[in-house]
Formats: C-alpha cells, sequence, structure tokens
C-alpha cells in the first residue's frame, strides 16, 4: 500500500510545469523488499509524461502489519496511478477532458521533451502512435459522443470512458541482476536438451525459450526439448523477475546457439564440401556450396569426429548501470509502451459496475509469441483491473488483517471479464538486440487496467452531470462507487 502527497504546476492548456509528490510506502513490520519497489514507484512517477521540474521523495514506512512485498509491477503501478490522478485533476481544473491533457503531456519529440525525470532519454518514443492508434481502434471521439447521448435517456445508470497510456522500463534497478546462463546439449540423434535460469510460471517461458533455441540452430520446435530450472546445470540464475525472463534467458541461449553454430559450421562444411563460411543452418538442414545436408546427420557426424556437443551460454545486459547516490546513469536499457480504452457502466443506486468494453495497443516488439503475448496483454489488464477495482486490503487498528479470504477478497473471475476485449500488438521491433527484437510482456500489460479505474471515475462524474469534483481512491469498490456518486450528487 502507497500513500501519496502531491502539489503540481500546469499551465491553462493543462501542461505540467512542475510536480512535488512525496511517497510513503507501508512496509509492514519487515522491510524486505519494500526499498527496490519504492525505488520503481519513484521511477515511474512520470508515467507516460514529460514533467520539466520534480521533486520526488519516498520512504518506508514500519507499520504493525504483516510484512507486505512485490507483486507484478513492483511499485510501478502506484507510481502511475499517483500521476495519472493528477493529471485527472489538472483536466478538471483547467476544464479539458483528461484524455486531451494526457495527450497534451506525453513525451514527444526529441532532446528534453523526450527525457524521463531521472535524466535517461526514451530514444524510440512510441507513445504518439500507439496513442493514436488506440483511440483510431476504439473509435474513441465517436464513442464519447455515444455515452454523452445515451445518459440523457438513463438516468440512474451511467457510463464512462477513458484513455491512458503506459511506459514501463525494463531491467533490473539493481545492476549485478541483470544476466542469464544456458546450457544446451545436442545429442547425436539431433535432439536438443535445453535448460536456462528462468522458471516456467504458467507465463510460455519455456515456450519462447524452445523457440529461440531453435531459431537459433534452424531446426523445428519438436526438436527442443526444455528441461527443468537446476542450479546444478545454470548456477547463480536472477530471479525471473523485472520482466526480464525471456529477454536475459533468451540471450543466453542464442548465445549458446551461436557456440554450436560455430562448433558444427567446420562439420558441415567437409560433409558439404564448402567453406566453413558458407555454412547455414535453417529448415532442419546445413546448406552450402549449393548442397544441404540433415541436421540430424550433421549431429551424427560432430559425435564421430568427437566435436564438444555441449555448450554454456552467458548474458549480461549491456548499457545499464544507476547510481543510487549520485541519481545518475542508465537505469533501463529499453522502455515498453501502451494504450487502454476502458469503457464500463455502473448503477448509481447500487455501486455495481460492468467493465462493457477494453480496446487495447501494446508495444510487445517483434513477438517472439504472438499468442503468448496477448494472453499476457490479457490476463495483466484483468490483474490490474482487480487491484484497481475490487481487491481491497483491510487491517484493524491492531494490524490484524480481515479480508484474508474469498468472503472478504474479491478477485476477477471469468463472468468479470468484458465481452468486447480487443488487442493489438504495436506493429514495430525492438531496436535493442533482444530474441526476436522482442519485448518483455510480463509487468508492463497490468498498468493498461488503469483506464479501467478512471473510466469508473468519469462515469461517477456523470451521475452528478460532470458539475463537482470527484474523489475517489483505489480500489473503486461498489461501495466507494455508491459513496461517491451520492457525495458528487449532492455537491451539485
Amino acid at each position: 500500500p502507497f500513500h501519496a502527497k502531491f502539489s503540481v504546476g500546469h499551465d491553462a492548456e493543462g501542461r505540467l510545469l512542475a510536480v512535488h509528490v512525496e511517497l510513503t510506502s507501508d512496509g509492514g513490520w519487515s522491510l524486505d523488499l519494500s526499498q527496490p519497489i519504492l525505488d520503481r514507484a519513484l521511477f515511474h512517477l512520470d508515467n507516460a509524461y514529460y514533467l520539466p521540474a520534480v521533486h520526488f521523495t519516498g520512504r518506508v514506512a514500519k507499520t504493525n502489519t504483516v510484512s507486505h512485498t512485490a507483486f507484478r509491477g513492483f511499485g510501478g503501478p502506484q507510481g502511475m496511478l499517483v500521476i495519472e490522478e493528477i493529471v485527472a485533476r489538472v483536466a478538471r481544473a483547467c476544464g479539458l477532458a483528461p484524455e486531451v491533457v494526457r495527450e497534451r503531456n506525453l513525451y514527444h519529440g526529441t532532446g528534453e521533451t523526450n527525457r524521463t525525470h531521472y535524466h535517461e532519454d526514451l530514444g524510440d518514443n512510441r507513445l504518439p502512435a500507439i496513442w493514436a492508434q488506440a483511440k483510431t481502434e476504439a473509435k474513441f471521439a465517436e464513442r464519447r459522443r455515444e455515452i454523452e447521448a445515451w445518459h440523457a435517456a438513463h438516468l440512474p445508470v451511467k457510463r464512462g470512458l477513458a484513455i491512458t497510456p503506459v511506459k514501463f522500463g525494463i531491467s533490473f534497478t539493481l545492476t549485478h541482476l541483470n544476466q542469464a546462463g544456458a546450457l544446451v546439449h545436442v545429442y547425436q540423434d539431433g535432439s536438443i536438451a535445453l535448460n536456462h535460469g528462468g522458471t516456467e510460471m504458467g507465463q510460455g517461458l519455456n515456450t519462447k525459450m524452445a523457440q529461440v533455441c531453435a531459431d537459433g540452430l534452424g531446426i523445428d520446435l519438436s526438436y527442443v526439448r526444455v528441461t527443468g530450472t537446476d542450479t546444478q546445470k545454470v548456477p547463480n540464475a536472477s530471479a525471473t523477475s523485472a520482466s526480464s525472463g525471456a529477454d536475459i534467458n533468451g540471450a543466453a541461449i542464442m548465445n549458446a546457439t551461436a557456440q554450436m553454430r560455430a562448433r558444427l559450421a567446420p562439420v558441415a562444411a567437409n560433409m558439404l564440401g564448402c567453406k566453413d563460411t558458407e555454412v547455414n543452418f535453417a529448415n532442419n538442414m546445413a546448406h552450402g556450396g549449393g548442397k544441404s545436408v540433415e541436421w540430424t546427420a550433421v549431429a551424427k557426424q560432430a559425435w564421430m569426429d568427437r566435436v564438444g556437443l555441449s555448450v554454456a551460454g552467458f548474458y549480461m545486459t549491456p548499457e545499464i548501470k544507476y547510481d543510487f547516490l549520485t541519481l545518475t546513469g542508465h537505469a533501463f536499457y529499453y522502455y515498453c509502451y501502451g494504450a487502454s480504452v476502458s469503457e464500463v457502466e455502473i448503477d448509481t443506486r447500487t455501486g455495481e459496475y460492468w467493465v462493457k468494453a477494453v480496446d487495447i495497443v501494446h508495444d510487445a516488439g517483434k513477438s517472439i509469441n504472438p499468442a503468448i503475448d496477448k494472453g499476457q496483454i490479457e490476463g495483466g489488464y484483468v490483474q490490474g483491473m482487480g487491484w484497481l477495482t475490487m481487491e481491497e486490503c483491510i487491517w484493524d487498528k491492531k494490524g490484524k488483517f480481515l479480508t484474508h479470504g474469498p468472503s472478504t477478497y474479491k478477485i476477477p473471475v471469468a463472468g468479470d471479464i468484458p465481452e468486447h476485449f480487443n488487442v493489438t500488438l504495436f506493429d514495430g521491433s525492438n531496436l535493442k538486440p533482444t530474441p526476436f527484437n522482442s519485448k518483455a510482456v510480463g509487468e508492463p500489460p497490468l498498468m493498461l487496467a488503469l483506464s479501467t479505474f478512471f473510466a469508473l471515475r468519469d462515469a461517477v462524474s456523470a451521475s452528478a452531470d460532470h458539475q463537482t469534483v470527484v474523489h475517489m481512491s483505489a480500489p473503486a469498490t461498489p461501495e466507494k462507487i455508491l459513496m461517491s456518486c451520492e457525495k458528487a450528487k449532492a455537491a451539485v
């Protein structure tokens, strides 16, 4: 849990000029990972917006509750929610639509307006393009007009619409964790045993790593078997965290397959009667000198020639090093971007709500596996939706946790998934040499759900004909929605 105090300076057109934020994180009775979580929250207090001047501070509070630790996003979601709240309030103060103020403040161009508050250039900034694509695909302006007309005929039920951006830095902020290893065994029948330092937890990592290995050796996926993560095979593995699992482990596998190709090239060259440099591995074959030979035959011959068929790969993320004492350096290797449009409906008499439609455009680079990535984006959004709308943690004054079971703590279920749920992968390769030139999809999609919270805020505001300021903290539970509607209507 986080608490934020903030003040902001802006011009009449809603452009942010200076932002002062004080974050306090509830660490519970022990520090655990609260410090690096707070660090990432401070890094992401800008979300996707250029802030000319900032004063950001953060501290961890020791309290009488259970020890709190990391979850998907690792502090990023909390920081982003704060700046989105600020932008929404600036829009209200200027009499402008929130989406207009958000668009005006996006990182853009080159130089200062494309540089973060920790002095790192975004480089390949895709925010403006993704924002425009999301608005177009979701028919945002048209739907805004339709909702305004719909309200005239539906007094107790209101709808809300919102679009929010996401910018998320990829890398461990603790530099030495940005490393990975891999082990590749080639057997004489051509089959592969692959081991890497990542943990498969249902996110499809092993499938992606098998694809990277197969691509590196020019063979079908059916040849590759991923064995269980084991520190006796790949030692000193970093946590499968910071959305870097596919990046660093995949790169280590690429290093291993490159070594294996170098070992097998002379073997294939002798079989093909060509130079080593002419050998190319593709389509389950070794090609060179106008001839081809089966992959399985090359593997068998290499074993007979006593060529080592086991290689260890290693990778360390380049370019990154951040000094927390001087607050300088390169914190992240690259950034993931996205934008989401959410439409919701609320019953102002009960506080019940329904997420009617979601349209997402997300930057996954050149995806290794689009099906897996789309599943991660959908799942991340729904998980974020739960965090922002229903998963409320309550403690009593003595620190006892009260919402400890399904009767008091609600999570999203199948019935909460919007019927209209459209996910588009942005068309563009990662400029960094990641596996397949892909981008991470672990944590960034969770923050796409911010649009759900602000769509609910928009619907509550509609209950009072948008004539008053709506204050509603996350999670926006039905109880909070009902009370916020009552307060908004009473204020008019």
